[in-house]
């Protein structure tokens, strides 16, 4: 089944070009389906790429996706058009009395500022605790997913002294969780962060169970079943040449900046980078969004009861 979006969205023209598939409204209307309702909480400057990232990832299950773009009430983005942000996503306050089956938080560049002096955190506690009663399973990636677990218990987020940049081998630490079904034994991670979660705190943390972990980039994927939760702090959504965009902007403006590891081929920026995480990236969300599937309410009232 496809993911329903609308056909004027940019993605929508994208995904189709590259095979997935894609509904508008006129067409999921005749479908006597009830959809999965998953929101996307963009926190992520460049929208538009990241919104397409993501759609391509939960666009390819044979369950039909109803995609909802929400953004903060409270702020507003500096990197994407007035209108295509007024056109395509909703802002928390709007959607506060809906239901959905999943919610996706993704990252933020601002990995350098406690989470209490970012501008918009107390709404984003506000969504976190809403979460518990109007979302069946949510998804928090990268800075989403650090400040899911420090919200939620507390566990902090500690800087690095030097970027943590690049493609990371992980292992399967629970080759029997659902969401890891398909999993080979280790699965290459493409990561961008500045800071870490240490595995020894998730570990005194109630009921966390580390999914998949790197010698070199520490835990990666966190169940939390008490709030009906995935964390992870990597970045299987990203494209081809995410890291490379990374790289070179940071070389055009100057900033300290080391190649993106294990990356390009021989480690030479000259050579075009090859993607070795899109199949386990898409398992990883197909898996979230069937076990969604098979436990959720279909009486949407009921979710969060």
């Amino acid at each position: 089944m496809p993911i329903k979006i609308p056909s004027s969205l940019p993605a929508y023209e994208v995904l189709s070009s590259e095979g997935v598939m894609v509904m508008d409204e006129q067409l999921a209307a005749r479908q006597d389906i009830r959809p999965l309702q998953i929101g996307l909480l963009n926190l992520m400057p460049k929208k538009i790429q990241t919104e397409t990232q993501f759609a391509r990832l939960i666009g390819a299950t044979p369950l039909q996706i109803d995609l909802t773009l929400i953004r903060m009430s409270e702020h507003q983005t500096k990197n994407t058009a007035a209108e295509h942000m007024e056109t395509f996503y909703r802002t928390f306050d709007e959607i506060k009395d809906r239901k959905f089956d999943g919610l996706l938080i993704t990252g933020a560049p601002i990995e350098h500022l406690d989470f209490e002096d970012v501008t918009y955190w107390d709404e984003l506690c506000r969504i976190m605790d809403w979460t518990q009663t109007n979302v069946h399973s949510t998804f928090g990636i990268c800075w989403g997913g650090m400040a899911m677990i420090h919200h939620l218990h507390g566990i902090k987020k500690h800087l690095l002294d030097h970027k943590l940049f690049g493609c990371f081998r992980h292992q399967n630490l629970n080759p029997s969780s659902q969401y890891l079904r398909g999993f080979s034994d280790d699965c290459v991670i493409p990561v961008s962060r500045w800071t870490e979660i240490h595995q020894d705190e998730i570990d005194t943390a109630k009921n966390l169970t580390t999914l998949l972990g790197s010698e070199d980039a520490g835990p990666c994927l966190v169940e939390d079943p008490d709030h009906r939760a995935l964390y992870i702090f990597n970045h299987f959504e990203y494209d081809s040449d995410t890291l490379k965009q990374e790289y070179d902007r940071d070389i055009e403006t100057g900033t300290a900046i080391n190649i993106p590891q294990n990356y390009y081929p021989n480690d030479d920026p000259s050579q075009v980078p090859q993607n070795r995480w899109r199949s386990h990236a898409h398992l990883l969300y197909g898996n979230w969004l069937n076990e969604i599937y098979q436990t959720t309410k279909y009486n949407m009232d009921e979710i969060g009861t």
